[in-house]
């Protein structure tokens, strides 16, 4: 390593503090706590680097660059780690690759520089074969340096380089933060400032047309000023339009990384009451709400913007205050209208919503309701619901027609006065003008805030119902353990009582288990006994009333949900675990530590799927799921057995995972489980 990186690097014992500036410096975490951190192990650094980025409130990506690309990437790679061939060296790269010493500095230094530093380790190698082959080939020497390196470039250039993770703010992190992030304010800010100097410049332009018109100086001189005034609109238009996009694409995306993220912390008892009818409806409304609030607020922008530049035109007008104070109340009549569309709209999104998780439970359970609900009755409820919507229907498109009449009463009140004026003799042409002017620039204003009130009111109800996952996403909390835990003890639970409902009996009573390295245990019960409660408590799905679950003697709590399901690792029942749309491979591998195809392959063989993987063309790769090869009920039970054996838990909970396997695949199953789980806890019926 040159001197200059060398001074710039960060040994491994203080990457803590450098994290912690690094995410101020990049403005990622403001007053970040300056709390002890553990130092990291070679073993586990992977983790205590996501673990440690988890407490700022951000997440560390683990990234593989090739060599052919680390030129490209480096320049734009920040906030991110990148660890030196040096193991306990690190650099921290801010963005526009810069990067902070331990002094806290910023330095730029050369991507050149940077790149052999990264690679010397893949270099080295390959220069002393390179030189001499150069030195047989009489190359004369003033070449050498030039040729060599660029036989080096190409030797490696599919070489994978890793280390490196890049930062970013958590999900679950505030939306404003992270708004402030991708420069919202300012952008937001910059669009209100550019339509509102675009409508003065109208204004100037209208106002040199009109003086010009009615004192006779339309010479060509007043008409060129005219002409710049208007293109000078032009470019104003162009950087309002890109603002606009820039801040839906902005915000959409931080939108729907959140509700995402907060769809996959959601409970899993609550996804399960809620069924896939109101599911679905909450899916179809985020992606409504994106829509409907962008829109809606744009427009809402840019109206109150107009609002304000005509009840200042209307001030120097002939009606003067009467037609500013009119204007006011026309404003709060149409809100209150708006508030009346928005009352009965929610109830008309309610019965809409209603009507379609019927629709959905009703075709999951079709075949159930053919054979066992009399004829006649398949279509009452149906009935009932459709005439109460009709109902609702009616009563929202009433209060829509009141408020979209909102503009015309304008201008119908407005000219009333302006006309009153008029008639009295005093009011001037130019008076007259700007009156006019300024009644119909707030009647384009109240026309925009009558179409934003439906797509507000939309994205109001919208988010009511995606509060839920939105809120999800804040309730992830980050481990307060930096290290995963080590021990004999792999599983330990004291005195655990859970009960399904607050009030009802408990399922587990004072239940109490010890689970050390290679036990291998079998729990057998009738159906209800509470077996399938006890795995998904000690695989972290549920939370219990009381008692005490531990792994290598440390909590849930504190090791964090995604630490816990390193160490334990569930394969739930049948019904509650999945195949997705996706390839083979995909599948096995969802969940593991390590992209590893070829690993999967030789589980999959071990349990018995090797006839499955002779028939589909694409081995590994072949879809499977809904839109893919369809699998059998004991080929998908072995799909799961792989999935769990790749996390590479400490303690492996299969429930009820070998009941649809014959006794020769059972047994091929059971040998694979046994040989590669470090512990295992199955749950069967007796």
């Amino acid at each position: 390593m040159s001197r200059p990186l060398e001074q710039l690097a960060w040994p491994s014992h203080q990457l803590g503090a450098g994290l912690r500036a690094l995410a101020r410096a990049s403005g990622l975490a403001d007053g970040v706590s300056k709390s002890e951190t553990e130092s990291p192990s070679p073993e586990g650094f992977s983790w205590w680097m996501e673990t440690l980025a988890a407490r700022l409130g951000l997440e560390a990506q683990p990234i593989e660059f090739s060599v052919a690309e680390l030129e490209a990437e480096l320049p734009i790679a920040g906030p991110a780690v990148l660890r030196l061939p040096e193991q306990n060296r690190f650099l921290l790269l801010t963005s526009k690759g810069r990067i902070l010493s331990p002094d806290l500095k910023t330095h730029r230094v050369p991507i050149t520089a940077l790149r052999q530093c990264i690679c010397a380790d893949l270099e080295t190698p390959h220069r002393a074969r390179f030189n001499r082959l150069m030195e047989e080939a009489g190359v004369p020497r003033h070449k050498r340096p030039d040729l060599g390196e660029s036989m080096i470039r190409q030797r490696i250039r599919d070489a994978s380089i890793g280390g490196c993770w890049m930062l970013r703010a958590s999900p679950g992190s505030g939306f404003w933060r992270q708004f402030r992030l991708v420069r919202g304010p300012q952008r937001l800010a910059a669009l209100a400032t550019v339509h509102a100097t675009q409508h003065l410049f109208w204004l100037l332009a209208w106002w040199m047309a009109g003086k010009g018109a009615l004192e006779g100086r339309l010479d060509q001189g007043w008409l060129l000023c005219w002409v710049l005034v208007v293109m000078t609109i032009i470019p104003m238009r162009l950087a309002e339009t890109w603002l606009q996009g820039r801040l839906a694409v902005d915000g959409g995306g931080l939108l729907k990384q959140r509700l995402l993220f907060g769809a996959l912390c959601m409970d899993p008892d609550a996804v399960r009451r809620q069924g896939a009818g109101q599911l679905l409806g909450r899916v179809i409304e985020a992606d409504a709400l994106e829509s409907l609030a962008l829109n809606g607020g744009f427009v809402a922008l840019t109206a109150t913007i107009e609002l304000v530049i005509s009840a200042g035109v209307l001030a120097v007008g002939t009606g003067g205050a009467s037609h500013v104070l009119l204007l006011a109340s026309w404003v709060g009549l149409t809100a209150l209208s708006g508030w009346r569309y928005l009352r009965r709209r929610e109830r008309w999104t309610e019965a809409r919503l209603a009507m379609t998780s019927d629709l959905v439970e009703s075709l999951i359970g079709r075949r159930t309701r053919l054979a066992q609900e009399t004829r006649g009755q398949w279509h009452d409820r149906e009935d009932q619901a459709l005439e109460q919507y009709a109902f609702l229907s009616k009563q929202m498109d009433a209060a829509a027609t009141l408020f979209a009449l909102a503009p015309r009463g304008w201008l119908l009140a407005a000219f009333g006065i302006l006309a009153s004026a008029f008639a009295s003799g005093g009011a001037t042409p130019a008076a007259l003008a700007a009156a006019i002017g300024g009644i119909l620039l707030a009647w384009r204003a109240l026309k925009q805030i009558s179409d934003s009130i439906g797509q507000l009111a939309g994205a109001w109800i919208a988010w009511q119902r995606v509060a839920p996952l939105y809120d999800a996403a804040r309730e992830s909390r980050a481990p307060a353990c930096a290290l995963p835990p080590t021990g004999q003890t792999v599983l330990e639970t004291r005195s655990l009582v859970f009960r399904h409902r607050i009030m009802g009996a408990p399922t587990l009573n004072k239940c109490s288990l010890h689970i050390h390295a290679r036990d291998r245990l079998l729990i057998e019960g009738p159906s209800g006994g509470g077996k399938s409660s006890l795995a998904s408590v000690l695989g972290g799905l549920r939370t219990t009333e009381s008692g005490l679950l531990l792994s290598g003697g440390l909590d849930l709590e504190t090791l964090g949900l995604e630490a816990w399901r390193r160490r334990v690792a569930l394969a739930p029942q049948f019904h509650e675990n999945h195949v997705l749309t996706g390839t083979l491979a995909f599948n096995v591998l969802l969940g593991a530590q390590n992209y590893d195809v070829q690993a999967a392959e030789e589980i999959c063989m071990e349990l018995g799927l090797g006839n499955l993987l002779s028939r589909m063309p694409a081995g590994m790769l072949q879809n499977v799921g809904e839109s893919g090869w369809q699998l059998s009920h004991g080929e998908r039970s072995r799909l799961y057995i792989a999935r769990v054996l790749l996390q590479g838990a400490d303690l492996l909970i299969l429930d009820e995972s070998f009941a649809s396997l014959d006794p020769e695949t059972l047994r091929l199953c059971l040998e694979c489980v046994l040989r590669r789980a470090h512990a295992v806890l199955v749950v069967a019926h007796p």
